[in-house]
């Protein structure tokens, strides 16, 4: 009788590293590897990354998981499900091989194409149709800008896919893409559940260019022969199709009410909501991404996370500290707790990357506000996160127009950063909870995952191998100044709007 323990392993491709996590089946973490990769700037506004890269760190991950003798005479792997970040675009020939980089969410070339869009009638009909604003971000503008800035890749294009299709096509030799990720393409139909007929006539192409549309749970995929010996894998091992990285993380919080917003912080940032309706509204403000039937996940992203954080620590303490990345962020924030909220009159505006909502503008900037002699670096750093947060915060108050949250849950290494949270408590003025478990969207994975595989019978009652949270309650006097600090905040953000046009400009012509 075989002794060995049944098992799903997950797959995450993030923004800057990949995270393969086993788990049980009551979702206890088993074994967690990590794989990083860059993250390239040709220019100022363009962000890519190597697909063959990134599948080949997979590949070494996932070896080093399954040839390790400890695992492997402990474990059955009995499925793998995928992760991804959304909204990535990887150009590929008739014999699928990538022609070129693929363009990541972050990537702001296609913001004129995606203004010029956004003002017209049928950029109207396109995002009440596909629930994804017209953005730089969306590949459905990186698509277009391909085709009137590099027409000779985009006549030899045969498929357009995200990192996600283009890891499932090497593993399987199939064009498959989840409802999720699809639905963050700006080109999905979220009612008809198939490519939008107005979006694809927007892009110049046809269906054929996109991958074949499922539900998460789809189990259809078979992985090659040669991989499945190569990692040592029962061919009887299935694939599960998954889900967007932001969806699963959401899906990690352990409810599916309405009454609770999920505020992420990773790289970047999102305040997600649950619901059984999509949101829209006339100016494109939200995002809206199908996790199940009848399920929708709908909210705001901003660009500027974790990656904003980062940039400041670099300047501030790269080059001075003898220490690894993560000790300097936990040196900067140590040094960044010992200042009172506020910073001592310190603003930071975060748009390094520009931004998404709720402001949708490619070409906003970052700038601090308030400098004078007696800021030292903690204010700054400070000032850094709080800026952060302000936005994220801008976010979630566009959302309570249409639904009125009452709590929040927080996941994300960043968010649950005690530092952070603390902050988000008091900023927000209301009941925060806290994951203990800082890989969500692994852990989402894996709830879809034995969903599909029907050890549990439907995700509200996967719900039960959520991690334990720890819960806050907000400080008053705190949120009254935060209060006062995001309003100037806020006034900046707009009153900017036209120096951000102008910087840019400047920029763009030297």
């Amino acid at each position: 009788m075989d002794s060995k323990k049944a098992c799903i392993l997950t797959i995450d491709i993030g923004t800057s590293a990949t995270k393969i996590i086993a788990f049980d089946y009551l979702g206890k973490e088993l074994v967690y590897r990590k794989g990083a990769y860059p993250t390239f700037h040709p220019r100022p506004d363009w962000s890519e990354q190597d697909p063959e890269q990134i599948f080949i760190t997979i590949m070494f991950l996932l070896k080093g998981i399954l040839n390790d003798t400890s695992f492997e005479e402990k474990y059955s792997v009995q499925s793998i499900v995928l992760s991804s970040a959304m909204h990535s675009v990887v150009p590929l020939d008739k014999n699928g091989n990538s022609l070129g980089n693929a363009i990541i969410w972050s990537d702001n070339r296609a913001c004129h194409i995606a203004r010029t869009l956004k003002e017209t009638e049928l950029g109207h009909k396109i995002y009440q149709n596909t629930g994804t604003p017209i953005h730089a971000m969306s590949p459905l503008s990186k698509i277009t800008w391909l085709r009137e800035n590099e027409p000779d890749k985009f006549k030899k294009t045969a498929k357009f896919v995200s990192l996600k299709e283009y890891v499932i096509y090497q593993l399987t030799g199939e064009f498959y893409v989840d409802y999720s990720l699809a639905s963050a393409t700006g080109m999905f139909n979220l009612l008809k559940l198939d490519w939008d007929k107005d979006a694809l006539h927007f892009a110049k192409l046809d269906s054929t260019y996109f991958s074949k549309p499922v539900d998460v749970f789809n189990s259809d995929l078979k992985i090659k022969i040669p991989i499945l010996k190569s990692l040592k894998l029962d061919k009887e091992t299935t694939l599960i199709i998954g889900s967007s990285d932001g969806c699963l993380a959401s899906l990690s919080a352990g409810s599916l009410s309405a009454k609770q917003a999920v505020v992420s912080v990773t790289s970047s940032g999102a305040v997600r909501v649950f619901g059984n309706e999509f949101l829209v509204d006339d100016k494109g403000s939200f995002f809206n991404y199908i996790l199940d039937k009848d399920l929708y996940i709908s909210g705001g992203p901003t660009n500027n996370g974790g990656v904003a954080f980062e940039w400041a620590a670099k300047g501030l303490g790269g080059r001075n500290y003898d220490l690894s990345m993560a000790d300097l962020l936990i040196s900067l924030q140590n040094e960044a707790a010992k200042v009172k909220e506020g910073a001592e009159g310190l603003l930071f505006l975060p748009y390094l990357q520009g931004e998404r909502a709720p402001i949708w503008n490619s070409n906003a900037r970052g700038a601090y506000f308030g400098l004078n002699i007696l800021h030292e670096p903690k204010h700054i750093i400070r000032a850094t996160l709080e800026g952060i947060l302000y936005e994220i915060y801008s976010i979630s108050k566009s959302i309570k127009k249409q639904r009125n949250f009452e709590s929040l849950h927080l996941n994300g290494y960043n968010a649950m950063h005690p530092l952070w949270s603390g902050i988000i408590c008091d900023l927000f003025g209301m009941p925060v909870s806290v994951s203990t478990y800082k890989h969500s969207s692994n852990i989402g994975a894996a709830m879809v995952g034995l969903t599909a595989m029907g050890v549990y019978d439907s995700l509200e009652n996967s719900l039960v191998i959520a991690p334990a949270r720890n819960e806050l309650n907000p400080n008053k006097s705190k949120n009254e100044t935060y209060a006062k600090y995001y309003s100037l905040f806020e006034r900046l953000t707009y009153k900017l709007t036209d120096e951000f046009e102008e910087i840019v400009k400047l920029q763009n012509n030297h």
